[in-house]
């Protein structure tokens, strides 16, 4: 008998008592040879049928404390066992395959290729790590160090953010893109200040350089130039820390581009413990005494307010309907100031309720007849954006169901339950959203995911899951920390769903400056290869967008967006498959 690995047995001699213990050993060993041959060949077609792809079902984690990651899992595994696939043990983890695949990715987009990435690092990719080792000075092994492979990724998510220092480091340096990983090498080594590089307006810090440059860039001016006019940086200690903190005010640029009416913008930064924090304005003549400033925070004050409001003239009242009741005014106190008339309390408040502000949304489409889905036919920017944020969150309420559906074990209240644990968590980043540039306010957000204690896959499918609970029970709060999450980790197409609640002031207070950058950020992460995850079927609702929030914002058209270069690849958290 013949089998892997098996001798030929010649049973001549034996005496006929023994003969039956061989014909049993034979018999065995036949058997263990036709197993053997199907696990190989099934293991080939498997192979062939099911390539290990960065976008496959590994995408779903679980909410904070594991419970949808081990329902999902446990949930596969069943699938599994009910299919009677019989498939060798993988010999990585999943962590571990998603740490490659993000390697992978990150390779592609600085062209060092390595084709798809599978979450293999096998000869092409350590071929091309050894590229990237010999770039950077380092000792081109082919396999990465973990300082290595942070100053890969983390350069890489910086590319896809963007912003100003990209935009500075990559149009400055001799290798292009590849100048954003010499800047993170030098940075994160403290070699020189890396991408983080002061500029030349009088050791000016660094994020107010950059803003400096952002105005010029969109004024026609040079920086240099910009910052000698009288009025353009004021210099003051406005939250009493003991530091100098500045004040830009871009009325001097001359440039409507940062005005409407009488206002223009104005951009103060206040000193932290850990660098300067931006405020956005609309004011007009401001001065540092315009300001009340708090730690990080600053607030328009109370008289500079009352002063900018131009008085109306005086109306004589009409006289009251008959059978209507006045509630008698309340009397100044002797010698006190009679209080000015407020109608505050008789008008309504801003919609706050999700639900609510799409109910309003399609009343208002229904009057116009039909939704407003090209530029050309926009002539109600606000309302616009309303269709397509309540268009965008009916869409994450159908993608997070479709991964609750994977969910085995759980009723929808108990996941439910564990989305608002998982937004109590991130409810202190919202006033950080709404008073930080986004830039800042992604870097906060990033480094809470660091100490997260999440592999990126589960953060991202928990974010999805929880996206989709918060809008179906209206809580604002929850989809809105969701979105954070996931623009958070890379997928700025998320980005859109932040900048709609900035936009209408839905789940956090309205601004539409703040909501712009948002929106930018959501066109910049397509135009850069990302996958479009809501109403993919209208074509120019980007551009859309981009013009109605920068309309919003008093802005007369949209600023234009700095080219980016495409990635090889989408990374494999923008998937929406699960």
């Amino acid at each position: 008998m013949e089998g892997p690995g098996s001798p030929i047995l010649i049973m001549v001699g034996w005496p006929a008592d023994h003969r039956h213990l061989i014909h049993f050993f034979c018999e065995v060993d036949m058997k263990r040879s036709r197993i053997y041959r199907q696990i190989v060949a099934t293991s080939v077609v498997m192979a062939m049928a099911n390539p290990v792809l960065a976008d496959g079902g590994d995408l779903v984690g679980g909410l904070i404390g594991g419970m949808i990651g081990a329902a999902i899992i446990n949930g596969q595994q069943q699938q599994r066992n009910t299919q009677k696939v019989r498939r060798a043990a993988p010999a990585m983890t999943a962590e571990e395959r998603a740490r490659n695949v993000e390697v992978q990715t990150a390779l592609n987009h600085f062209a060092f290729p390595v084709g798809r990435p599978d979450g293999v690092l096998g000869r092409r990719s350590r071929a091309a790590i050894g590229e990237y080792q010999a770039l950077l000075a380092f000792p081109p092994t082919g396999d990465l160090t973990e300082m290595e492979r942070q100053i890969l990724v983390t350069a890489y998510q910086r590319a896809l953010i963007g912003g100003p220092q990209v935009t500075k480091v990559v149009s400055t340096s001799p290798v292009g893109l590849r100048g954003l990983l010499l800047a993170q090498r030098d940075e994160m080594l403290g070699m020189g200040q890396g991408m983080m590089a002061q500029s030349d307006y009088g050791g000016m810090p660094p994020e107010i350089a950059e803003a400096v440059d952002e105005i010029a860039r969109n004024s026609g001016i040079e920086g240099a130039q910009l910052v000698q006019r009288a009025g353009f940086v004021q210099l003051a200690d406005m939250n009493g820390d003991g530091r100098s903190d500045y004040l830009l005010d871009t009325s001097v640029t001359g440039s409507g581009f940062w005005c409407s009416g009488q206002d223009c913008a104005v951009r103060v930064f206040v000193s932290t413990p850990d660098g300067y924090r931006r405020n956005d304005f609309q004011l007009a003549q401001p001065t540092p005494a315009s300001f009340d400033c708090s730690g990080a925070v600053c607030r328009i004050d109370e008289q500079t307010q009352l002063a900018a409001q131009p008085m109306a003239p005086a109306e004589t009242a009409p006289a009251p309907d008959a059978g209507t009741v006045m509630a008698a005014a309340p009397q100044p106190e002797a010698g006190a100031a009679a209080p000015l008339p407020s109608f505050a309390a008789a008008i309504a408040p801003p919609v706050a309720s999700f639900a609510a502000h799409c109910a309003a949304v399609a009343q208002a489409t229904a009057g116009h007849g039909g939704m407003v889905q090209t530029v050309a036919a926009m002539n109600d920017p606000a309302q616009a954006l309303g269709e397509q944020f309540c268009q965008v969150a009916a869409a994450a309420r159908e993608d997070g169901a479709a991964l609750m559906a994977q969910v085995q074990g759980f009723t929808p209240e108990q996941i439910a339950a564990q989305c608002e644990g998982f937004a109590a968590a991130l409810t202190d980043k919202l006033p950080m959203t709404e008073a930080n540039a986004r830039d800042s306010a992604l870097a906060e957000m990033q480094t809470w995911l660091a100490s997260a204690g999440m592999p990126q896959d589960q953060l991202v499918g928990t974010a999805r899951i929880c996206l989709s609970v918060g809008y179906g029970a209206d809580d604002a709060g929850m989809a809105l920390t969701s979105a954070l999450v996931l623009a958070g980790t890379g997928n700025m197409v998320y980005a859109e769903i932040v900048g709609h609640h900035l936009a209408s002031g839905v789940g956090i207070g309205r601004n539409p400056e703040r909501a712009l950058e948002w929106f930018e950020g959501a066109v910049a992460a397509q135009r850069a290869g990302q996958m479009p995850v809501f109403v993919k079927d209208q074509a120019d609702r980007m551009t859309l967008i981009e013009r109605a929030a920068a309309a919003v914002a008093g802005k007369a058209s949209a600023p234009p967006l700095l080219p980016l270069v495409a990635p090889a690849t989408v990374p494999a958290s923008a998937s929406t498959t699960p």
